[in-house]
């Protein structure tokens, strides 16, 4: 049995004929930057967000530039975040000459910690920056609170979770700002780079437009020092096929997961398997196990032609470049031994049950 990890290539292969049509039509008006697709997928991810604003822009990493930027963050301003995710996270702040200040995770959801967040907050915080990992959202409510009780932005990073649910509202509309990627392996991905930004906020919304084109706020007039963040026009138009199907391929998602679970528990596994909090629901970017001897795990898997994945393997504060800020082993312990153990299965809308019955065998 050969298992794909993502099936990408299946799922064209669903929506193809649109998905071909549509980047056709692209190609015959040749309007590659900020044509009409633009519009119409920004239009349709408000209306299934529930954000009042949908920006789409470049990538999800740029999508944290731009709300950072929208907030007017300088350098020496401390944004509070997590140090088990993808660096873009910790990265955008320092490329913007921010200091980022981490926090310990949950040992269940492996989101931040919220209730260690307030011991952190200095005279110099400015934004408090969860990550909605693997696909869940953080513990929204009490990081809202310590936000308003200190006078703090909050920018959700929600690169892995489009369409999860925090108390019922999608975690686009939580925050003063949300971002998303729309990488190909994600929930929601297109063919190449993209992501978005959402806000309630009119005037952040302009601004982050106008950031996205270089600051301009008309053709060569610039009111702010920006970046070349446009999302490509036939990114936009193979978004528009794939987000009419998107709730059918989230709740073939929830089956997958649910169908993991109920497999491992019908086994007695005594690997540690994702938690979900009650508040929230995940998108599943990723279905994540923790094992103890997962090297050994994973070239046996490799083996049984089984792939899986790392997400992720160093926290944060280890990595080199993040050197300067002082952290040493021992400062996160959960965020650590969840780097060591954590390990990924396949996850995608797609996983049939001889699969998951395969996979779930071998472990």
């Amino acid at each position: 049995m050969q298992i794909d990890f993502a099936n990408l290539q299946y799922q064209y292969q669903l929506y193809k004929t649109e998905i071909d049509e549509a980047m056709q039509a692209v190609l015959d008006k040749s309007n590659y930057i900020m044509g009409e697709e633009i519009t119409e997928l920004e239009k349709s991810l408000e209306e299934f967000t529930g954000a009042k604003h949908a920006i789409t822009c470049s990538n999800g990493t740029d999508a944290l530039l731009l709300a950072m930027m929208a907030l007017d963050i300088k350098p020496d301003d401390e944004i509070i975040t997590t140090p088990f995710t993808f660096i873009a996270t910790a990265e955008t702040i320092a490329f913007l000459g921010a200091k980022p200040v981490f926090v310990e995770i949950d040992e269940r959801t492996y989101n931040i910690d919220a209730s260690k967040i307030e011991a952190k907050i200095t005279s110099k915080t400015k934004i408090i920056m969860p990550v909605s990992l693997y696909g869940q959202p953080a513990d929204m409510d009490a990081i809202q609170a310590i936000a308003t009780k200190h006078n703090l932005k909050v920018i959700i990073d929600g690169a892995q979770s489009f369409g999860s649910r925090y108390n019922g509202k999608t975690d686009s509309s939580l925050g003063d700002i949300s971002t998303t990627s729309f990488f190909p392996a994600k929930p929601l991905g297109c063919f190449g780079d993209g992501g978005t930004v959402f806000t309630h906020d009119e005037v952040l919304a302009n601004k982050m437009k106008s950031l996205r084109v270089h600051g301009q706020s008309k053709r060569y007039h610039h009111k702010y020092i920006g970046i070349g963040g446009r999302l490509d026009t036939l990114q936009a138009a193979v978004l528009n096929v794939k987000l009419k199907y998107y709730e059918k391929d989230l709740k073939l998602r929830q089956e997958v997961a649910k169908k993991y679970n109920l497999k491992f528990k019908i086994q007695n596994s005594k690997l540690v398997l994702p938690f979900v909090d009650e508040k929230a629901t995940s998108a599943w970017a990723q279905y994540s196990i923790r094992v103890k001897n997962r090297d050994e795990v994973q070239a046996r898997l490799k083996e049984l032609k089984i792939p899986t994945a790392v997400h992720y393997p160093m926290p944060l504060h280890l990595q080199e470049c993040f050197e300067y800020l002082g952290y040493k082993k021992g400062d996160f312990p959960l965020a650590e031994s969840v780097s060591d153990e954590i390990m990924s299965l396949p996850m995608n809308p797609y996983v049939t049950d001889e699969e998951i019955e395969y996979i779930c065998g071998q472990l």
